[in-house]
């Protein structure tokens, strides 16, 4: 398996796993499907912070990050995203692809990077915080699919020392 920048021909292997994931869970809070051409531009913006995990050449997880709140208070401080492909799960791919974000990030003079996860979603709590992320609040009910109400659990980790 390779972490390397993505490819706006990325897009569409992108768009399977994170529909997949909208569609089918708890994990995002989103019910509306993302197109081909949303995610190709989000590449194109994003450049370096769009990273993808590939193995056989076949496109099997993602991570990118983005403005966390606008305004110049929190330019150095970004909210990420990291997805895999069902079979990419306790691989590896998330600790090398979070690895190649994060430096990617400090690159960016990013300071923090930010982690909202559905409480929902209990193993990704467990990842973050195994990579070094801590709990920093938990919002109560904010979140509602499928008739539930979910909490969001905020994380996050201090990329440098100044």
């Amino acid at each position: 398996m390779i972490t390397r920048p993505a490819q706006i021909s990325d897009a569409p292997a992108i768009a399977e796993i994170t529909n997949a994931i909208i569609r089918d869970t708890l994990v995002t809070f989103t019910t509306k499907e993302r197109s081909v051409d949303a995610i190709a531009a989000d590449i194109k913006n994003r450049g370096p912070a769009y990273l993808v995990a590939e193995k056989d050449g076949q496109v099997l997880g993602f991570a990118t990050y983005g403005p966390f709140r606008s305004g110049p208070g929190y330019a150095q401080c970004r909210e990420h995203t990291i997805q895999l492909a069902p079979q990419m799960r306790g691989q590896g791919a998330g600790r090398a692809l979070m690895s190649a974000l994060e430096n990617t990030a400090r690159s960016e003079n990013v300071h923090v990077l930010v982690a909202g996860i559905s409480s929902a979603n209990p193993g990704a709590i467990a990842f973050h915080a195994a990579i070094g992320y801590a709990q920093v609040g938990q919002m109560p009910e904010v979140g509602f699919k499928w008739g539930k109400r979910l909490d969001l659990v905020l994380m996050q980790k201090i990329l440098s020392t100044e």
